[in-house]
């Protein structure tokens, strides 16, 4: 039998020396061309077309709210029951891993809440990675005495949870070793700054339970972050964001494209992760990561695995703060995704891969310059505002006006398909998601954009510092 790392190596296209197929190279050579034909035209031309990488932003952006909005009507009518399949199905145990490295300060709101679930979990092991805070004092009220490295040791006065402490290696590997020490049916991922709400575990349960094929499932996140000014209005920002992400990734999964699976609350079925070898601990982002590597070696092996996101899964997380915090995140973020398009290069425009070859891999490839879009299109803009040029800024601004007229109508429909689909009419509000849809385009949406761009730097250097984190929403 192959060990984890053997599987890995065997399952991961960057150590089998996969050839870049003439459509992905065709597809993401067009991406870049494209752009550059717009900065050309941009400099050659008067009016609208001055602006001509703003134009294909908001074209491309309004296209891709179009099809959100179609690919989530269902939602309209709510869920679909699944109830009937969850009566005859057999109940999967699960086992849940908190990868902690110095988390002191939310992780007891995190075990909290775990230990506090309708549907407890089979098992809850704290994966600690090195930690060189006050982890073992956090943990002592829970029974949970100091061990020496690598020992996983169970809690003298709460069955079922363990802690397991390891010299630091990363997220990414301290999960990999919970995961060989953990047996149970289906594993969930729980960042330390995340708190799952009370009937998580148990919806997590009956969607694996009723659906065999399932192999990985993600929950819905609310940001959360630090009190203060500056604090409440990134939390503004960040939850209608989520919102639509969230709702987007709805759409892929009804388009069998789902590639995004939060690993702050997700669920995954064991064997087939251990089939693939686990999470990859040089990506920057090991959960995106690790759906590719599933969905590929499904499709390599005839598998039938499905991803899927669940409204009722629902958790609250720690979000930056700062906008120092805020650039940090995105760059990793968008890093880790420049990192996995280029390993998995191979699939884009691939129809063996079915839709998501054909379509969602795609626009990941034109996601990999959005950013860039975006930015020159700002940048642009804020120059013609300079010189004070009419003839562009006439044309221009009826093109913005009816760009936030769309956006206006569909953050007020994405708030009203969120509360139906999981039930939370607390987080997102009507007039709030107005105010977003006029302010975010000329202030939050220009720093996510650069965040991103220095996510290009992070990847081109190879770099893979994380930047230092405090965290203190998820404590009060």
């Amino acid at each position: 039998m192959r060990t984890l790392h053997e599987n890995f190596l065997v399952a991961s296209p960057r150590h089998r020396g996969m050839a870049t197929p003439a459509a992905s190279w065709m597809i993401h050579g067009a991406v870049l061309t494209f752009y550059l034909m717009l900065v050309t035209a941009c400099l050659q031309s008067s009016g609208a077309l001055a602006w001509a990488p703003g134009l294909a932003y908001v074209g491309y952006d309004t296209v891709l709210l179009g099809f959100t909005a179609v690919q989530t009507w269902s939602l309209v009518r709510g869920q679909p029951s699944r109830k009937a399949e969850q009566a005859g199905a057999a109940r999967v145990s699960i086992g849940v891993i908190v990868a902690a490295h110095n988390e002191a300060a939310v992780l007891p709101a995190t075990l909290a809440a775990l230990l506090r679930q309708t549907d407890r979990p089979d098992a809850v092991l704290v994966a600690d990675d090195g930690s060189a805070d006050a982890t073992g004092t956090a943990l002592a009220p829970y029974g949970l005495a100091t061990s020496a490295l690598d020992t996983m040791v169970e809690s003298s006065t709460i069955p079922g949870l363990f802690w397991l402490r390891l010299a630091h290696g990363g997220k990414a590997q301290a999960l990999n070793e919970a995961l060989q020490r953990i047996a149970t049916d289906v594993i969930v991922t729980v960042d330390a700054d995340t708190r799952l709400e009370l009937d998580a575990v148990g919806a997590l349960r009956a969607a694996f339970s009723a659906e065999p094929a399932l192999v990985a499932a993600t929950g819905v996140l609310t940001p959360v972050c630090a009190r203060g000014k500056l604090g409440g209005i990134f939390q503004w920002f960040q939850t209608y964001e989520y919102t639509r992400n969230f709702l987007g990734r709805f759409a892929w999964m009804r388009a069998d494209g789902l590639l995004l699976i939060s690993g702050a609350c997700a669920g995954f079925r064991r064997d087939a992760v251990m089939e693939v070898g686990g999470f990859d601990s040089d990506c920057l982002v090991e959960d995106y990561e690790l759906i590719h590597r599933l969905r590929r070696h499904a499709t390599l092996h005839n598998l039938v695995w499905r991803t899927r996101v669940l409204g009722g899964v629902r958790a609250r997380t720690e979000a930056p703060g700062t906008p120092a915090a805020f650039l940090r995140q995105r760059r990793r973020w968008f890093g880790g995704f420049l990192q996995t398009q280029f390993w998995y290069r191979d699939m884009v425009g691939n129809p063996r891969y079915g839709r998501l070859g054909t379509w969602m891999l795609p626009v990941k490839a034109a996601d990999t310059l959005q950013p860039i879009y975006g930015l020159t299109a700002f940048a642009l803009l804020l120059w013609y505002l300079a010189r004070g040029d009419v003839r562009v800024l006439v044309p221009v601004s009826g093109v913005i006006g009816a760009k936030i007229a769309i956006d206006l109508v569909f953050h007020l429909w994405s708030v009203h398909l969120y509360r139906r689909w999981t039930g939370d009419v607390a987080g997102a509000r009507f007039f709030d998601a107005l105010l977003a849809a006029v302010v975010e385009p000329f202030s939050f949406q220009p720093l996510r954009h650069a965040g991103a761009t220095l996510g290009w730097v992070m990847f081109l250097t190879g770099g893979r510092g994380w930047g230092q984190k405090t965290r203190t929403a998820l404590a009060r």
